[in-house]
């Protein structure tokens, strides 16, 4: 797979690699522990923040087999409200795995929503790919009503497969093929004409 810059623009957002002068923000809400409650991850002081948009912000998309954190940003100031992530599958070429983190500043405004469908298509459109999926916490019923809402479809309830954050933990899983999405389409493009 080759390795490229990413940089997805939606109408209102841009998905881009994080950069330093993010690092404000993306500490602020990285920082809450409502924003790590359902996450894999645990708050981080301002020295982590910092290290981890280094880290992230020198890894191109193309990385097979670990997460890349990519950075939400307004399209028009370019201020981060969030991160996803993408973690291309290198067991099976054409699968990849996404989360979405956004800051609760700007939750419920549909940037989640906007930001993975935005994913989508540069993964099933651009890329070709055959299969998305997310796992998502047992708990976490606004992450799962937004892949309901994106209509993604449940495959799997693991029932306390996770030992995570000193307690067992339930998870959902999530997919949709490139056959749905191109469905979806088909159908919203009918619907519209």
């Amino acid at each position: 797979m080759q390795m490229e810059l990413l940089d997805i623009a939606t109408a209102r957002l841009r998905i881009r690699n994080l950069q330093i002068i993010d690092l404000n923000d993306f500490y602020e809400y990285r920082s809450n522990p409502e924003v790590t409650k359902f996450q894999g991850f645990d708050t981080m002081d301002l020295t982590q923040a910092k290290e981890f948009i280094e880290l992230n912000s020198s890894l191109n998309y193309g990385l097979v087999g670990e997460w890349v954190q990519y950075a939400i940003a307004l399209i028009d100031t370019n201020q981060l409200i969030g991160d996803c992530a993408i973690k291309l599958d290198k067991h099976s070429p054409g699968m990849a795995e996404i989360g979405i983190t956004i800051s609760p500043t700007e939750q419920n405004k549909g940037f989640a929503k906007e930001a993975i469908f935005g994913i989508l298509e540069f993964l099933f459109d651009i890329k070709k790919f055959h299969r998305i999926f997310a796992i998502v916490d047992a708990e976490n019923i606004s992450s799962i009503h937004l892949l309901r809402s994106l209509s993604f479809r449940q495959e799997g309830h693991f029932i306390e497969n996770i030992f995570f954050k000193g307690q067992w933990g339930s998870e959902f899983q999530f997919a949709m093929l490139k056959s749905e999405w191109d469905s979806l389409n088909k159908v919203k493009s009918n619907t519209n004409v």
